[in-house]
């Protein structure tokens, strides 16, 4: 059997083993990227053939992903988070370290196949950095000791099932309980309380516990549920009753690749269960017989686990058909993986994910809740919610609504990292100031905080009065320290190339905007910016975040907003004094085209002044 014949029936049967069905694309694509190395023009062709969908179809989702290549990678495929917490921590000299050790460049496969390195945007590990995955797997704390480890490992051709446990070593690193974290929920204990009470007076509990979406919108929890359990039709249907005819489903948003934000995996490693009933719960009160954990790519240690937690709860009763020996109450979770994009964090892209499609926002309304996976009515939270949601079902909306503010009830969980002594998860009632939370953490010196990663807001130090709450600081979880070593400029630099690398493309203002704000900082920050290109940049700020499609756009320049407008002496102070420079040399882009003609007379040259 030649190579073409064996590639086409690996293939063949990675299609097959997901049932030929297409909205099931970017699961098979994975399995033939981690089987061949890379998706090959032969294997798009086969899969587009065998699904009966257009060739152009799959190769639109295979360039969506940055963990999907055209071009085969390394045997051992290595990746180094480029988020600000792992520069901070060094990340760029153990990516050098580690070409130097290998005999590769960053972006690179080395001649031999057996190994490449490139950055990826975030691996949410934020607080053991320096972090990176190997063949998809979390490694963490790279010292200079354990990256040396990795080449020879490398270099010896050792596979990867023989590596030490050590080096995938994945910390929970709870500093700080409360409520939710300091009273876990034993299986089945919710979904008992909520058959024993009925539908109509467990929606009750959640909209007395007034649990808002734990993602940073804050949307009503309850009311998000009663719209999916209601349906489209609900305006014409009687009172209480669901609308016929159509299927619900529940969808666990655990895509969180905001940069600083590691909650979620946190949750999913210690109390899969809790999220996973809290899921079940929901599923009973809109009626869905089907949910998806949308499990974030870097994720993928977490899988097999997760597996093993669903499998235990289907054995106990938990999931399946007539969960608790209640007939009619059949609901089930399957997990599926992505591939290396922010935007599927955002529940419409992600949506079009799970249908197999590249991860662009869809436009609303419609809104998920009524038209969502396949069309129907589909309630997507976060892991944060469904395990508070657990929580709520198990002690009541009054225990969960004593703590917190008047518009913000019961506690969030935060992840902290940056320049902090105790890095970690911590859980505090909505209200909390940032100063106690700096106190708690150990931060000193602090020259400012990064509240909701870099979608959120930057704080001065001017500013640690502020309250965390929907009525103050509204946070997804993400909470980033700055001491007063750091730049200023280069902590927005690092958010902005970030926006500018995850824009899906869907929309002009994003897909060109990002770039521009993107090249116009770093001008500023090489030093050639003029008191134009500041204007100019507050300018093209407010247009992105105005003309945007979705929420990375809408966010992408609160980076450079939020930094410009609390240290606008930073920038001043790294402008030249000329009113103009160039951003663009024209002379050098036409140095190829002199080289190609063998000209170097004065013609051949531009000046720009």
């Amino acid at each position: 059997m030649d190579r073409y014949e064996n590639e086409r029936r690996i293939i063949s049967g990675i299609v097959e083993n997901h049932g030929r069905d297409a909205h099931r694309l970017l699961s098979m694509l994975r399995e033939v990227q981690q089987k061949l190395r890379h998706v090959s023009p032969l294997a798009q062709r086969t899969i587009a053939e065998s699904l009966g969908i257009c060739i152009t179809q799959v190769s639109a989702v295979v360039e969506f992903y940055s963990f999907l290549s055209t071009t085969p990678l390394g045997k051992f495929d290595i990746r180094i988070s480029d988020s600000i917490t792992d520069h901070m921590l060094g990340s760029r000299d153990v990516a050098a370290r580690l070409c130097r050790r290998l005999g590769i460049l960053p972006g690179e496969t080395r001649h031999d196949g057996r190994v490449s390195l490139t950055f990826t945007s975030c691996t949410g590990l934020c607080e053991q950095g320096p972090a990176g995955l190997i063949n998809g797997y979390a490694i963490t704390r790279l010292t200079e000791e354990r990256t040396d480890r990795i080449a020879g490992l490398i270099n010896n051709d050792t596979p990867l099932d023989e590596w030490p446990g050590e080096l995938f070593t994945v910390e929970q690193n709870i500093q700080l309980t409360d409520r939710l974290l300091g009273n876990p929920v034993q299986p089945g204990d919710a979904l008992g309380r909520t058959l024993a009470l009925g539908r109509e007076t467990m929606f009750g509990e959640i909209e007395t516990s007034q649990l808002r979406g734990r993602g940073g919108a804050g949307f009503n929890t309850a009311w998000k549920w009663r719209f999916c359990y209601d349906g489209p039709e609900a305006a014409v249907c009687p009172p209480g009753q669901p609308a016929a005819g159509i299927e619900r489903y529940v969808v666990c948003n655990a895509d969180e690749g905001e940069p600083g934000t590691f909650k979620d995996r946190v949750l999913l490693q210690s109390s899969a269960d809790q999220v996973f009933e809290g899921m079940t719960v929901c599923a009973h009160l809109v009626g869905a017989k089907r949910g998806f954990l949308y499990l974030r790519g870097e994720y993928l240690y977490l899988y097999d686990r997760l597996e093993a937690v669903l499998a235990a709860r289907r054995q106990r009763g938990l999931l399946g058909k007539a969960i608790l020996g209640k007939e009619g109450f059949d609901f089930d979770i399957e997990i599926r993986l992505g591939a290396g994009a922010y935007i599927c964090g955002e529940e419409s892209a992600l949506i079009e994910s799970l249908e197999g499609n590249r991860g662009i926002p869809r436009n609303r309304p419609p809104y998920p809740v009524t038209h969502g996976y396949l069309g129907q009515p589909t309630v997507v939270n976060n892991v944060e919610t469904f395990f508070a949601a657990a929580a709520i079902a198990v002690h009541g909306g009054e225990w969960f609504a004593a703590v917190g503010t008047e518009k913000s009830k019961g506690t969030k969980l935060l992840s902290i990292c940056g320049d902090c002594a105790r890095p970690g998860i911590y859980e505090y009632p909505f209200g909390v100031t940032v100063a106690r939370i700096l106190e708690d953490c150990g931060a000193a010196d602090v020259l400012g905080v990064q509240i909701g990663g870099p979608s959120g807001t930057f704080l001065s130090d001017k500013e640690f009065d502020r309250k965390l709450a929907y009525e103050d600081l509204a946070t997804g979880g993400s909470f980033i320290v700055f001491d007063r070593t750091r730049d200023v400029i280069e902590i927005a630099r690092n958010f902005t190339h970030f926006f500018a690398h995850e824009s899906c493309g869907f929309c002009t203002p994003c897909r060109v905007g990002t770039p521009l704000l993107k090249n116009l900082l770093d001008k500023i920050a090489a030093g050639h910016g003029a008191t134009g290109d500041l204007a100019e940049l507050s300018r093209l700020g407010r247009f992105v975040r105005s003309a945007s499609h979705c929420g990375l756009g809408q966010t992408a320049a609160n980076p450079i907003l939020s930094t410009l407008e609390r240290y606008p002496e930073i920038y001043q102070a790294r402008l030249k004094t000329i009113d103009f420079e160039p951003g663009f040399d024209l002379d050098g882009a036409l140095a190829t085209a002199r080289r190609l003609t063998g000209r170097d007379d004065a013609n051949a040259h531009l000046s720009q002044s």
